[in-house]
């Protein structure tokens, strides 16, 4: 499974705002958070995040449209949950996109408001996103790095303690390494279900058996290398090959099978 957050710019500045929450003794109990549960909106303070029926939850605020305004909301259809999940900005539907390809079971976006307690009273906030990931859940704030202000960076403090007091993992994304998402959104508009009659995909998996070769050589060793490059995108994206997600994705990139390791000489002997 590749590891999410290798991909992502983490912002950790919220950090040294912990020491401006209420942290006492039985914040768990006072800090609470609230769910839209079946008909209504059901409260769970924090020391019983474990209890909540997170599945069963929908989000605490709607998604809005309206002209003029000055972020870009849409739907990304994922493969991993098989429907389309709500965004508010480009931000959010790239973080969408990369859970899907680290194959989120589930994605909440809004799950919940929480409210908390801080040197300077009490605030409130809903944290983006909520993945239920294979090895569990996260909880996920989107921002670019430059545009956190100290009002948001008290908040994402917050959800951190919470994130932390469940057991959850929690990011703050404020950007991607280089070429992460450029390659992303090449490999993803080949993600969908699809039917191989002329057998390519056996062929370049078979290509790559005895170790790597660059995207170029390993359509080439098929029978139909122009259609094999639609397939070996179609691998790529559901983790049966291997790529660089560091580096921009072309012919010269090194392709090798899922849950191998390319070998620091590989490329050597096909250059």
């Amino acid at each position: 499974m590749c590891d999410l957050a290798a991909l992502i710019t983490p912002f950790t500045g919220d950090t040294v705002f912990r020491r401006d929450l209420v942290l006492d003794g039985s914040w768990p109990r006072r800090w609470s958070t609230t769910w839209t549960v079946g008909g209504g909106q059901v409260v769970w303070p924090v020391r019983d995040l474990g209890s909540v029926p997170v599945l069963d939850s929908r989000p605490v605020r709607r998604f809005t449209w309206r002209a003029r305004q000055r972020h870009r909301p849409g739907l990304e259809f994922m493969v991993s949950t098989g429907r389309q999940h709500g965004f508010e900005s480009l931000e959010e539907r790239d973080l969408l996109r990369a859970l899907d390809f680290v194959r989120a079971r589930e994605v909440l976006p809004q799950a919940f408001r929480l409210d908390f307690e801080h040197t300077g009273g009490r605030s409130a906030h809903i944290p983006d996103f909520l993945a239920l990931m294979p090895d569990g859940n996260w909880l996920f704030d989107v921002r670019p790095a430059a545009l956190v202000r100290d009002e948001d960076a008290l908040k994402f403090a917050a959800a951190r303690e919470v994130a932390t007091a469940a057991g959850w993992h929690y990011t703050v994304v404020g950007g991607w390494r280089p070429h992460v998402q450029s390659v992303l959104d090449a490999l993803s508009a080949r993600r969908r279900t699809r039917t191989d009659p002329l057998g390519l995909q056996g062929q370049l998996l078979a290509a790559v058996a005895d170790g790597p070769l660059r995207f170029g050589e390993l359509v080439e060793a098929t029978q139909w290398p122009e259609l094999a490059r639609t397939e070996a995108i179609h691998l790529l994206w559901h983790r049966r090959l291997s790529i660089d997600l560091s580096e921009p994705l072309g012919d010269r990139s090194p392709v090798w099978p899922a849950g191998q390791q390319p070998g620091p000489a590989a490329m050597g002997r096909r250059s």
